[in-house]
């Protein structure tokens, strides 16, 4: 069984809600943790076997599988996640615009209001991205209503003129 599908196995295992609010806590800490060392250290790719790199996260190979797969769209060639083992050997370069953008995909605003970011990406680039995330979510209607010019150039409103 590899590390990914260990991980979703612990995700969805029986647990009360206490127990199930726990575990979610420690891995959101970890994972807190670990984009801040990544960030601090301007690190742009985990290189090396990847029960070595957990380790150096502190983490359990399994759940550090977990973490891959949540920064795996940020990065520049995504990961093959279900054939990771533990000897697989990483070389995962980091898109830090896409992960920050992903951060807000996400609304995980405690991972992209990180201090660490400011040595990463410049706040007017962070603030420019964040204006681009918004933009993009924006639903955009075709619909033109009653009360609105009418499209074919008349000037009227579009009640008193196509819809006629």
């Amino acid at each position: 069984m590899g590390l990914y599908e260990q991980w979703t196995k612990m995700t969805e295992a029986d647990m009360s809600q206490a127990q199930n609010n726990a575990f979610w806590k420690d891995y959101l800490e970890k994972e807190k943790d670990n984009y801040s060392h990544i960030l601090e250290n301007r690190m742009d790719k985990l290189e090396g076997r990847l029960a070595d790199v957990a380790q150096t996260f502190g983490m359990d190979p399994v759940v550090f599988a977990g973490f891959l797969d949540g920064i795996n769209t940020s990065l520049v060639k995504e990961l093959d996640i279900d054939a990771l083992t533990e000897d697989t050997v990483l070389s995962a370069e980091i898109d830090f615009e896409k992960l920050y953008w992903n951060m807000h995909e996400a609304k995980a605003d405690w991972l992209y209001n990180l201090e660490q970011w400011e040595g990463v990406l410049s706040e007017e680039r962070r603030k420019e991205l964040t204006r681009e995330f918004r933009q993009s979510k924006i639903a955009v209607s075709s619909k033109v209503g009653r009360n609105d010019p009418c499209p074919c150039g008349s000037g009227k409103k579009y009640k008193k003129c196509c819809l006629q």
